[in-house]
């Protein structure tokens, strides 16, 4: 299979019915969608137009488009541009970070801190999650503590890894996680920068993913647990 095939939008998401599909339109591989392409597309269609619900105790500056039927509960901050569809919810103690693009019926949950981020439709990041440049596809589920880096710890470009090994050039200082549709990662998970995640696959609690993640995948770490009986009179 070619780079493109693996890592284009159409491989990872089903973009019919989604209300900004035009974003990838001409996008040979799904992260071209975000840097300097979704600032401009929220420059251009951001507006500051408050159509659902924003709690007394929540913050709201810049270009925020709250479409209806979607909430901003008290003790969140967004910081415009971004686009929030309808049913989507921002939920208290969450940042948004400028540029972020929401769908209809997402989660930005409690705690939770999103910048540069795409989420398609029904995707969520309910609980203590970092989002940065990244790409929730539908239904997408982030678990409690989930984080997807997005900065090298060695300074650099990042580069995805093709399932062949070789290095995918991306020409982004910062990326974090492409995650297909209908991917679930279970809590305090991280995605090193650059993790691409195909389509329907499951990550288990406490993984630390890296790479390129076929379709359809179940990724498991098991570490050991040591049991043992203490000793009489022991206090620790």
């Amino acid at each position: 299979m070619s780079t493109d095939e693996i890592f284009s939008p159409q491989s990872l998401f089903e973009l019919e019915g989604f209300a900004h599909a035009d974003l990838f339109e001409g996008c040979e591989l799904a992260w071209d969608a975000l840097g300097d392409r979704l600032r401009a597309y929220l420059d251009e269609h951001a507006q500051e137009r408050i159509e659902g619900v924003v709690e007394p105790g929540a913050t709201v500056r810049g270009k925020v488009w709250l479409a209806e039927g979607a909430t901003i509960e008290a003790g969140a901050f967004v910081q415009g541009p971004a686009i929030l569809g309808p049913g989507t919810v921002v939920r208290h103690g969450a940042y948004l970070r400028e540029y972020i693009l929401a769908g209809r019926d997402c989660i930005l949950g409690h705690s939770t801190e999103v910048k540069n981020a795409i989420f398609l439709d029904f995707a969520s990041a309910g609980h203590f999650n970092y989002v940065g440049d990244s790409i929730l596809g539908r239904r997408v589920n982030l678990g409690a503590g989930v984080k997807l880096a997005n900065f090298r710890v060695f300074p650099g470009n990042v580069n995805v890894t093709h399932p062949e090994g070789r290095l995918v050039p991306t020409g982004l200082l910062k990326l974090g996680a492409i995650l297909g549709d209908d991917v679930a990662i279970g809590c305090n998970s991280v995605t090193a920068p650059g993790t691409v995640i195909g389509a329907r696959t499951v990550i288990y609690s406490l993984a630390s993913v890296r790479g390129t993640i076929p379709a359809d995948s179940l990724v498991s770490y098991k570490p050991e647990l040591r049991v043992r009986t203490r000793r009489k009179g022991r206090t620790k």
